[in-house]
């Protein structure tokens, strides 16, 4: 899956990125929220900015999606 994506701001349209976070990158309020989780799963806009984080990544694509974005996965 060598597939070439043009990230420049014209092209990425309603493109979302999804990135695993590990926890101990978070806050301690969101830790404590989610003790039993190794991870959360980040919804990025095309901009870097932090849209959403979720514990599954199945369940930050289809937030993705059901927000009509094209979900991306980056690593």
């Amino acid at each position: 899956m060598n597939e070439k994506f043009d990230f420049s701001p014209e092209a990425s349209g309603n493109t979302v990125y999804i990135r695993r976070v590990a926890m101990e990158t978070l806050p301690e309020e969101v830790r404590a929220q989610v003790p039993d989780a190794d991870a959360l799963y980040a919804v990025h806009g095309p901009d870097g900015e932090r849209l959403a984080l979720v514990k599954d990544r199945s369940m930050a694509f289809m937030l993705a999606r059901q927000n009509e974005l094209e979900p991306v996965s980056v690593h």
